[in-house]
């Protein structure tokens, strides 16, 4: 497959800044792109079917959970998301480089599907800073902040299996160190 996109997979817990360093990584590098997920839930005002996410019916995608058709899959407060592979492996035979950003359990799926990906997991320079940035949120309450500690130390203990972990101290040193995986990957 000479001329193939990669897909890269990153996670990481709540909190950890995932979303302004892909935010970032997206402005700087247009020839990466975000992977686009299929989902149960109803469209929040402002997403498009095909950009944000795939809208589907309940049924629709069970059928295609049925059909294997996903890399991964999971179901969070009563929604589904999923991973369709054929559209992922039509994207990367375009050339198209892939960053999809998934929960731990997902990513391990797809890694056993699709060993060529690359997993980087972005880690929080410490559980007493991850917490510090869920409480500065002031969005959440106690239950939800414990919650979320619990999670982050399961997800965490699975970073283990990723092939690169990026320490969240510095959101510039984190996003170059995270350009430099990928360009390792794409240049």
């Amino acid at each position: 497959m000479n001329g193939a996109g990669k897909l890269f997979v990153i996670s990481g817990s709540s909190g950890v800044g995932k979303g302004t360093l892909l935010k970032e990584l997206l402005l700087q590098h247009p020839e990466l792109e975000l992977s686009i997920s299929a989902t149960t839930r109803k469209p929040r005002p402002g997403e498009v079917d095909g950009v944000n996410y795939f809208f589907v019916s309940k049924d629709e995608f069970m059928q295609s959970v049925e059909n294997k058709e996903f890399l991964e899959w999971a179901e969070f407060n009563g929604n589904c998301y999923g991973t369709k592979q054929a559209w992922v492996e039509k994207q990367l035979n375009k050339g198209k480089n892939l960053i999809l950003e998934i929960e731990t359990k997902g990513a391990l799926q797809i890694k056993q599907k699709m060993p060529e990906s690359i997993l980087i997991f972005i880690l929080p320079p410490s559980i007493e800073e991850l917490e510090h940035r869920l409480r500065g949120r002031n969005t959440e309450d106690e239950e939800t902040i414990q919650g979320r500690l619990h999670e982050a130390f399961r997800e965490i203990e699975c970073s283990k299996y990723y092939d690169y972990k990026v320490v969240n101290d510095d959101l510039y040193k984190a996003l170059k160190e995270l350009e430099q995986i990928i360009n390792g990957f794409i240049h």
